[in-house]
């Protein structure tokens, strides 16, 4: 297929009259609306805004490509247009765009269709071309340059083509065509300057294939070998070798989307942007040439046994799932925590009968932000599983589980649940025929994954969970002071074993899981929680403050910083202190946040807040208890780790 037959005369505009993106936006889309390429312009100008909220489709040079792949479309097609003032369209390099292409893709584009885009996409890094482009009056002059070009390039491939085939041995020639080893890939069994990389967007159109296509003449250019995968729509290709990845000085991922990455262990590995790939080709080559990247260490390892290989990798694939669904929970987490917070304050001082008072309390609580924590934990749990085809039915099985009082527990289950459900019916669907495979995403697994996520939850898991959460609940309001102030210490010391990692969130979900689920009693867990947290940055400032002779001139000025951190709750300010020491940081920092989680429970105070450090301690049933446990606690682990730590050598 031509490029022409998809870039159609009748949608070009040559001169837009557009001056800002919204509006260059709105007229190509008027234009695929005219011809009757597109159904819905709304839903289509949707998906548009969307691809833009990933990152601006104005790839820099003068060019923007916009695009989306949806139902909207009928017929594949690509807007051409220009304008000789230019437009503002946040393009990468801060220049204005002057040349346009708005790709529309149908959802159930065809191989050939994604193909001829694919070659569209690798054409528009020739600036020369660019640059011909601009000076088109035409439709028929821009058809015209299209075909012109292609048809070159398809010479050339074919020629190169040609000579691979002429010097493969006559014995081996069906195995080399049916294998197409690339030159370059040929090349690099002899040579030393090799690398490898990954490009990937997230609608697999354009991006993908620029990158590519920049990639491989920038490498070209400084006589280096690579090998490029791509993951586009029609899925990865040219898909790297365990030999190459092994005899790679660097591996490059150009994406805007998730790609696998645990085949890379042990190599210097240079993530960016896919928008890198396409700016920045001889800077992400140079650096990789270098090994000046990053190690990668996956979770999958090499060990001692297979069997310890998959463990390993499911419980890295669970961990990532559920950080996934934690992470977007925790802005629900804050927000509703804070303007809850501040509610109570403001009962304290004009009653429970205040407006201000009860629209707080609608706004944060459980009718408003608090409403959605499982919800949202289960429904991005299960899309980090299963993509956007989990995220409704995780949400449904998340609401379910609130309304059976099945709690965090309950929430965690569906989130997983309906990932895997949807996992399991993308193996099932496989076998139908591919001419509804359209009806898939808005239809089938929609219906069949919601079905059953709610039937298992609400026959199984829900009566299951809400049993064990409840249990849990009686357990924690029964337990005599001093397990209270064991669990004190356990959850706190976790705060500071990882510092926001998944020891961190253990004990913060679990505590915001009893939280939600109890009555006023539910303080106790945050505050011994929310005190463990506070300690590290804290501990740290002061260390460095008094102990000045133990830690460098940066050291001490980053330790200013983590003051303001640790009064605010926010106890990730620690972590380049214990990633440079981590031996004397971390094991200083579960000491002190120990003891000020126990102290918390040894003297019974309630934090009924989620979220807010010092700004929240007014709310606690013993404000100023609450702020001795966090000094002393501070204290003892800056003591700690300013006698600990040797003194800084300086240099004569």
């Amino acid at each position: 297929m031509r490029i022409t037959d998809l870039m159609i005369k009748e949608v070009m505009i040559m001169d837009l009259k557009a001056t800002t993106k919204a509006e260059a936006i709105d007229e190509l889309i008027a234009s695929l609306n005219k011809s009757g390429r597109i159904n819905d312009p709304e839903l289509f100008k949707e998906a548009i805004y969307k691809r833009e909220e990933q990152s601006s489709t104005g790839i820099g040079g003068g060019i923007a490509m916009p695009h989306a792949k949806t139902k909207a479309v009928n017929e594949p097609t690509v807007v051409f247009a220009k304008s000789k003032a230019g437009i503002d369209f946040d393009s990468l390099d801060g220049a204005p765009a002057h040349v346009f292409f708005m790709i529309a893709a149908p959802e159930g584009a065809g191989n050939t269709h994604l193909r001829t885009l694919a070659a569209l996409s690798k054409l528009l890094i020739d600036a020369d071309f660019i640059e011909q482009l601009m000076n088109t009056k035409t439709p028929d002059e821009v058809t015209a340059l299209f075909d012109e070009k292609q048809q070159t390039e398809e010479a050339e491939q074919a020629k190169k083509e040609a000579e691979k085939a002429k010097a493969a041995p006559a014995e081996t020639k069906a195995k080399a065509e049916t294998k197409s080893k690339t030159e370059a890939e040929t090349k690099a069994d002899s040579s030393e300057d090799f690398v490898v990389a990954v490009t990937a967007c997230p609608t697999g159109i354009a991006h993908t294939f620029m990158a590519e296509d920049a990639l491989l003449k920038k490498a070209k250019e400084m006589g280096v070998n690579i090998r490029v995968e791509t993951n586009g729509a029609e899925g990865a290709k040219n898909v790297l070798t365990e030999d190459e990845i092994r005899r790679a000085k660097g591996v490059i991922i150009a994406a805007g989307k998730k790609v696998d990455l645990d085949r890379f262990h042990g190599k210097p590995v240079l993530q960016r942007p896919v928008a890198d790939g396409i700016r920045k080709p001889e800077e992400l080559i140079t650096k990789a040439l270098k090994g000046d990247a990053p190690i990668l260490h996956a979770d999958a390892a090499s060990s001692s046994s297979s069997a310890d290989e998959e463990k390993t990798s499911i419980g890295s694939t669970l961990y990532k799932n559920l950080m996934n669904g934690i992470s977007h929970m925790l802005p629900f987490v804050v927000g509703g925590g804070i303007l809850l917070a501040i509610s109570f304050l403001i009962e304290q001082a004009a009653g429970a009968d205040s407006p201000i008072f009860q629209l707080l309390q609608t706004i944060g609580g459980g009718d408003g932000a608090f409403h959605f924590l499982i919800p949202v934990l289960a429904g991005f749990i299960a899309m980090s599983i299963g993509d956007r085809s989990a995220l409704m039915p995780g949400m449904v099985g998340g609401l379910m589980a609130v309304n059976a009082n099945a709690g965090f527990l309950g929430g965690l289950a569906a989130g997983f649940l309906a990932g895997y459900v949807i996992l399991g019916l993308r193996r099932v669907f496989k076998y139908l025929p591919s001419a509804i495979d359209g009806l898939k995403s808005i239809m089938l697994y929609p219906v069949f994954g919601l079905l059953i996520t709610g039937a298992v939850m609400y026959y199984i898991l829900s009566p299951i969970f809400s049993w064990i959460n409840v249990g849990l609940v009686d357990i924690l309001n029964n337990l005599g002071t001093g397990n209270m102030v064991l669990l004190g210490v356990i959850l706190a010391g976790m705060m500071s074993v990882d510092m926001g990692g998944p020891f961190n969130k253990a004990a913060y979900t679990f505590s915001i899981g009893v939280f939600t689920s109890s009555g006023n009693e539910n303080g106790l867990m945050m505050a011994a929680v929310m005190a463990g947290g506070m300690v590290p940055p804290l501990a740290i400032a002061l260390a460095t403050t008094f102990f000045k002779n133990k830690f460098t001139e940066q050291e001490r000025k980053s330790g200013i910083t983590n003051y303001v951190l640790g009064l605010s709750f926010i106890t990730e300010g620690a972590i380049p202190f214990a990633a440079a020491d981590p031996l004397r940081v971390l094991t200083s920092c579960i000491i002190g946040s120990g003891i000020a989680g126990g102290l918390t429970q040894l003297w019974g105070i309630n934090l009924p807040a989620p979220h807010g450090g010092i700004f929240v301690a007014a709310l606690a049933n013993h404000a100023l208890l609450f702020l001795l446990a966090v000094v002393i606690g501070a204290v003892v682990s800056g003591l700690i780790l300013g006698l600990w730590k040797k003194p800084i050598e300086v240099k004569a």
